[in-house]
C-alpha cells in the first residue's frame, strides 16, 4: 500500500462517520424552535415525512454512494495487485458521482436558510462531511495515479 493512501483513508473514513451523525446546521425558526439534524436524522425525516423518492434520493447519494467509494479504496488499498487494478478502475466510474453528495447537502442548508422564517447556521457535522468527501476525492486521485502508472498500491514508496 502507498504509505501516504493509508492515513488518508483512516481520515476520510473517519470524517464520514462523524460528518453523518453530527449536526449538519442549526435551524432556529421564529426565534423559539431550534433543530440540529445530521445527515441520517434528515435522510430518516424526508422518509418519515413521505417524501420517500427524495429520501432514497438523498441516501442514495450522500450516504450509499460514499460508503461504497470508501469501501473500494480500503479494498484496493489493502488488496493483491491485480485485484487494487480492476478495483481503481472502478473508483474511476464512481468518481463521476463524486460531488453529487455534497450539492445535495448544499441545497438541503439552501432551502433551511431562504425559507423565510428560519435561519441556519452551519454545525461541525457539515464540516466532517464535506472533509471526508475532500479526504475520498485525494485517495481516488492516488489510486488513480498509481492506476495510470502502473505502480503497485502495496508498494511501500
Amino acid at each position: 500500500m502507498n504509505v501516504i493512501i493509508a492515513p488518508i483513508l483512516f481520515a476520510a473514513t473517519f470524517c464520514f462517520a462523524l460528518g453523518i451523525t453530527l449536526p449538519l446546521i442549526a435551524v432556529d425558526r421564529l426565534w423559539v424552535f431550534s433543530e440540529e439534524p445530521s445527515l441520517v436524522q434528515i435522510v430518516s425525516g424526508l422518509w418519515n415525512s413521505g417524501d420517500l423518492l427524495l429520501s432514497v434520493l438523498v441516501a442514495a447519494f450522500s450516504l450509499a454512494l460514499p460508503v461504497l467509494k470508501l469501501l473500494l479504496l480500503h479494498l484496493a488499498a489493502f488488496a493483491a495487485s491485480a485485484t487494487a487494478q480492476r478495483i481503481s478502475g472502478s473508483l474511476h466510474t464512481l468518481a463521476r458521482w463524486s460531488m453529487l453528495d455534497v450539492v445535495l447537502v448544499a441545497i438541503v442548508i439552501f432551502a433551511a436558510k431562504t425559507s423565510g422564517l428560519a435561519t441556519a447556521i452551519s454545525k461541525p457535522g457539515l464540516w466532517f462531511f464535506t472533509a471526508s468527501v475532500v479526504l475520498t476525492a485525494a485517495a481516488t486521485a492516488i489510486a488513480d495515479r498509481n492506476r495510470e502508472t502502473g505502480s503497485d498500491l502495496k508498494s511501500f514508496d
